[in-house]
């Protein structure tokens, strides 16, 4: 599925082919609360990072978190005048990107079911919004966003 996304302003857009474009998982972690979770959680999706193409890179700035006094691998992007968060790309993943679902502007398909992560270091002050089969997990859990999506017979 061909992603098209921007950041508020409009000073970036980008378009990357996502397999795995539902957004069901929903991390809590501080790092996605802070950088780019409104909601107390951000949502990325699964995207290949060879289809990635952008307008406006001159426009874009990039994050690394510090995890336990150590610069994270992951790249957060983000629009370096409205601070969009735009999508998190690492190293160790090189063929994958993940774009904030919150940034692209192609309608998503709803997922049949969500997953939330990370709830170990969720805010107190969240209110978490489970449905009926949902799943919960303190940490990551061991399914990879492509294996939840090929579960369910998704991938695109």
């Amino acid at each position: 599925m061909l992603l098209q996304g921007s950041c508020h302003c409009g000073a970036v857009r980008f378009e990357v082919e996502s397999p795995h474009p539902y957004p069901y998982n929903l991390c809590y972690c501080s790092i996605c609360r802070k950088t780019a979770g409104g909601g107390g959680f951000a949502i990325n999706l699964g995207a290949l990072s060879e289809t990635l193409t952008v307008e406006g890179i001159e426009n874009i700035s990039i994050y690394h978190a510090r995890i336990d006094g150590e610069k994270s691998n992951a790249e957060r992007h983000f629009c370096s005048h409205c601070g969009s968060a735009l999508w998190v790309y690492d190293s160790r993943w090189p063929e994958l990107i993940h774009p904030h679902a919150s940034a692209i502007d192609t309608e998503l398909p709803k997922p049949p079911q969500r997953v939330h992560l990370m709830l170990g270091s969720k805010a107190s002050w969240v209110e978490l919004h489970a449905d009926d089969g949902d799943q919960m997990f303190d940490e990551y859990p061991e399914e990879s966003l492509a294996q939840w999506h090929e579960r369910y017979g998704l991938t695109c």
